[in-house]
């Protein structure tokens, strides 16, 4: 698809965010079109009605005529700002709700896409994509019906009325003037397209660098990378300083040639007006009226310009934004999917293989029952697969073979949504909104009361700390948790998680970031609400899961050991090695 039509589509996929099914919506761009038009009728007006007033000053008209004249004047001055005005104001909310449409719209399709698509994205181009395209629809609303389509009614009807009052060769000067200035302005807009897809990425790799950056200054404060750092972000914007001088140097070009063709334009329209005044075919007024006319005309065509920049411009932007929306979703709801039903929150992975890649095998023909009510215990070396049973779990990813079910339930057949909701997880990395402690626990149930918040949170260890901050629930976590120790982020993470009460709870190195004695309370309070649920425990620390009714043990990918505890130091194999090595490590 060549970018011309990319660009089209652009437009085309916008129309039905404008002319949506609200009547109201409707009416709103019927009447602001109509308020555009009367405006534009209305302003052909005021140069006529200059026009008699230098007349009838010449012709020594009644001082009271020279005055009702003026007063018209004053009049069709006032009307044309009143229509403009009326026409912003009834268009504004259609422009802003077209906005806020397609930037949620944007936003919903962003969550829907595969935890592989969020892994490899770089947050700060993304963001700056949805970004410039919002800001570009506003631009080609504002310029496309306010400036393209009214210029061209306005410079249609001065052509008419020279036309009709001095004759042809008036109108077809301001006609070739107008399609040669056109003409030039899309030939040097299009060639200057490609610096401005230049200027957005570089701005993009740049921004992502930012970002980057500053969300890891503790490592950069580590290993004292500070002028590295600098030096690369300088390398970004080097890169887009040289981009962007393009787009000034080839703005100016542009610029240079529109003022040529309006200046020619006016000097052949200033000749025709003098032969005609030479003749007697023309008045001091007919002459003030037509100077007026072109001074009318100039200020159309060179927002006529400025407006085809804008929009193309705008549309790079709109097509980098609705380029997201045709990035597939990965992981979809099956068509007819069902609502997952718990009965007793048994799972059940069935010879299931799985690989990022295919250059990249993770998990091969791996098999386990959790009973209702009971705890499995996953543990194995880094990389072993652990964390992926609980991304497939969730159905991040979809497996290569195998089933896993939910109380008979394929995950694949019923909606990610229910899934969802009847897991819960407290995951290793802890991540927080950049929002309230109060707003990051309860969104773990959206429909909780305040008690139900500080109950959680109790069960989590984490209720006397908050207490004991100047203002309580409602601190403010930095981006992403960044104002709390990894523990405290870890007892948040697990009353937020306390507070969903799922069917089915899913421990990955939950304990990993306490100390020993936080440690003990957490998996007292973990085992307690966990007592009458499912639950998959994916451990590091072995003395965490001794309870485990079950533990596996993955390496490589495969299931090499399992039994509960007792049985596996019995057995004397890896899991029994592990464990001597860690008490071992703990008693120095």
């Amino acid at each position: 698809m060549s970018k011309n039509k990319t660009r089209k589509n652009s437009f085309y996929l916008l129309l039905p965010y404008l002319w949506s099914k609200d009547f109201d919506i409707r009416l709103r761009i019927v009447t602001s079109l109509i308020c555009l038009v009367i405006a534009k009728v209305i302003n052909i007006f005021v140069p006529i009605v200059y026009k008699y007033i230098i007349d009838g000053l010449n012709k020594h008209f009644a001082l009271s005529v020279i005055i009702g004249i003026i007063v018209a004047y004053g009049g069709t001055k006032i009307l044309v700002q009143i229509f403009s005005e009326l026409r912003n104001i009834i268009f504004s909310k259609v422009g802003h709700q077209a906005t806020r449409l397609v930037a949620l719209n944007v936003f919903k399709y962003m969550h829907n896409l595969s935890m592989r698509f969020h892994i490899t994205r770089k947050t700060g181009g993304l963001s700056r994509s949805i970004e410039r395209g919002t800001k570009g629809i506003e631009a080609v609303l504002r310029y496309s019906l306010f400036n393209i389509f009214p210029t061209s009614v306005e410079i249609i009807l001065v052509s008419g009325m020279l036309w009709y009052g001095y004759g042809i060769w008036f109108a077809v000067t301001i006609l070739i003037t107008m399609i040669v200035y056109v003409g030039y302005t899309c030939l040097i807009s299009t060639w200057r397209i490609s610096f401005a897809r230049e200027m957005n990425q570089s701005d993009n790799t740049a921004n992502n660098r930012a970002i980057d950056s500053l969300l890891n200054f503790e490592t950069v404060k580590y290993f004292g990378n500070e002028e590295y750092e600098a030096i690369k972000f300088n390398e970004a914007l080097q890169t887009y300083e040289k981009s962007a001088t393009k787009t000034t140097n080839s703005l100016s070009i542009l610029n240079i040639g529109q003022d040529v063709i309006i200046s020619l334009g006016l000097v052949s329209l200033m000749i025709l007006s003098a032969n005609a005044i030479n003749q007697n075919k023309m008045t001091i007024g007919d002459l003030i009226m037509v100077n007026t006319y072109l001074f009318q005309l100039s200020i159309p065509l060179s927002i006529l310009g400025f407006a085809y920049r804008e929009i193309k411009n705008a549309l790079v932007s709109m097509e980098d934004m609705f380029k997201l929306l045709d990035i597939p979703a990965e992981v979809e709801d099956a068509l007819n999917a069902k609502e997952l039903i718990i009965l007793k929150g048994e799972v059940s992975f069935d010879n299931v293989s799985f690989a990022y890649s295919q250059e990249r095998p993770i998990l091969h023909n791996i098999s386990f029952t959790i009973k209702s009510g009971k705890t499995l215990a996953v543990v194995g070396s880094s990389g072993a697969g652990k964390s992926t049973i609980s991304r497939l779990l969730f159905r991040f990813y979809d497996i290569n073979s195998g089933n896993i079910t939910i109380d008979g339930q394929d995950i694949r057949e019923v909606t990610q949504q229910s899934l969802r909701k009847s897991i819960g997880i407290v995951p290793q990395d802890m991540v927080l909104f950049n929002d309230t402690i109060y707003y990051n626990i309860a969104y773990g149930n959206n429909a909780a009361s305040y008690d139900e918040v500080i109950a959680a949170s109790k069960n989590a260890h984490i209720h006397e700390f908050i207490s004991t901050l100047p203002e309580g629930y409602e601190t403010q976590v930095g981006e992403r948790g960044l104002k709390l120790s990894g523990g405290e982020k870890q007892r948040i993470a697990t009353a937020r998680t306390i507070l969903k009460n799922p069917a089915i709870y899913v421990f990955d190195e939950a304990t990993s970031s306490l100390d020993t004695k936080t440690e003990k309370l957490i998996q007292a309070s973990l085992k307690e609400i966990s007592a009458h649920h499912t639950t998959l425990i994916i451990a590091h620390r072995l003395s965490t899961i001794i309870d485990a009714d079950e533990i596996i043990v993955l390496d490589n990918g495969y299931i090499v050991e399992r039994g509960n505890h007792k049985t596996l130091l019995q057995h004397k194999g890896y899991y029994a090695e592990l464990w001597y090595k860690q008490q071992e490590e703990e008693r120095s």
